[in-house]
């Protein structure tokens, strides 16, 4: 039957927007669990809450959430990162980089949370950020966006509705990413095998000398990493700009063992010494200790100018190693975890210099042998890509029928007869 679309109205007059903030007079010594941009996904969960002393906190640490509330970036808002606030503890605080949201008599907590995933309003924030890299919004546009604005005895009705199907839903995508993360944690056991152990199961093997590693193939040699670097370079210290024609690769572009321009910033101009070519390998030397150490490999010849951030060091390979077996070592879990235990930590980031890095000594094998090896990983990657990619086409479905399912129940195209059967 023909349903009717549900009343909408300026959020303003629907909830608050940034009620509370920590005073800047709090306690040096009061302990905040906070929650910054990067710590929720585009599917609005929330990852990895980082507990403060005040005095050590992020200057951003300011806003003061309440259960019920929905807190929603204000800043690359492209990245959709919006999340409820349920059942949190007293002291959690959110950036000032989200808009806290805190519905009124007039609206449903539970069915707020879905109207601010609808469609229709995900479209609006970002249609009405400026900005070309990072586009923001202000807390005065986001409360002129429109919302459903259904009776109460509804929104609580379509609440209990999605409650129920999109946790059917996030059960089917748990699943399948379990199964996309097993076939993952197996491609990683193999790749740190052979990188370390070889192609051969039966080669004699003897003591590494490495704190981190054992045994290696008897014929190969060990030595440190940076013996096997031509040169190393920091990125360019200018700030990246949201125009230019020069793209500046970042630590978001290092993904999986290679770079993604796709995810680059813009400069208008660089020195000519710190332009990328094919088989540059960008080492991450600053980040969270559970992100920093990570290496990309240029696999192509750049078409257009391609340069680096500071935060990022450029490795050219010598005679001894080929690119590609170092990067498949580098990023292989067995190095990873060592190497992190040589950054420095730091409040919310660590480092690890290039210094400390190349001190790192590393097995390695023949010149030949490392070409027979990243052959290998090359076919093995061809024989598993394609179960991985179906099962990644499988959950972006998945959301894809959340997102819609949300957008059509908060907006009155479900009607409320079939949502209470």
């Amino acid at each position: 039957m023909p349903t009717t679309p549900f009343p909408a109205q300026r959020l303003k007059y629907a909830a608050t927007i940034n009620d509370e903030a920590l005073s800047e007079s709090s306690d040096a010594d009061f302990e905040l669990a906070y929650i910054d941009i990067g710590n929720v996904d585009s599917q609005g969960r929330v990852h990895d809450i980082v507990n403060y002393r005040f005095e050590d906190a992020p200057s951003r640490a300011r806003r003061v959430v309440r259960d019920g509330d929905v807190i929603i970036s204000t800043v690359r808002t492209y990245l959709q990162a919006i999340a409820p606030v349920e059942n949190p503890p007293d002291n959690l605080i959110v950036s000032t980089g989200f808009a806290v949201v805190r519905p009124s008599n007039l609206l449903d907590h539970r069915f707020c949370k879905y109207a601010l995933r609808a469609s229709k309003f995900l479209w609006e924030v970002e249609s009405r950020s400026t900005g070309v890299s990072y586009p923001a919004i202000n807390a005065s546009d986001l409360g002129d966006i429109k919302v459903s604005l259904p009776k109460i005895s509804a929104q609580r009705l379509i609440a209990n509705y999605l409650d129920r199907e999109t946790a059917r839903i996030d059960g089917l995508i748990a699943e399948k990413e379990r199964m996309l993360a097993l076939l993952e944690e197996k491609r990683a056991g193999l790749i740190s095998r052979v990188v370390t152990r070889g192609l051969d199961p039966n080669a004699p093997l003897k003591p590494s000398g490495l704190e981190w590693l054992d045994e290696v193939p008897a014929h190969w040699n060990t030595c440190q990493l940076k013996r096997t670097w031509a040169s190393s370079d920091y990125g360019l210290s200018e700030s990246i700009r949201d125009e230019g024609e020069i793209a500046v690769l970042r630590m978001s572009c290092i993904v999986d063992g290679r770079v993604d321009v796709s995810k680059s910033g813009m400069i208008t101009e660089v020195d000519g010494h710190l332009l990328l070519r094919r088989n540059d390998l960008l080492f991450n030397r600053t980040n969270s200790l559970d992100q920093i150490a990570k290496v990309g490999l240029v696999d192509f010849d750049p078409d257009e100018p391609l340069t680096f951030a500071s935060y990022l060091v450029r490795i050219r390979t010598n005679h001894r190693a080929t690119p590609q077996y170092l990067v498949a070592l580098l990023n292989s879990s067995l190095f990873l975890e060592f190497a992190r235990k040589n950054a420095i930590p730091a409040i919310g980031q660590a480092n690890l210099s290039p210094t400390r890095y190349g001190e790192i000594h590393i097995p390695l094998p023949p010149k030949a042998e490392q070409e027979e090896i990243i052959t290998f990983l090359e076919r093995d990657a061809e024989i598993s890509a394609p179960v991985r990619e179906y099962i990644r086409s499988s959950i972006s479905l998945l959301k894809e029928r959340r997102a819609a399912l949300i957008s059509a129940a908060v907006t009155g195209q479900i009607p409320l007869e079939e949502m209470a059967g």
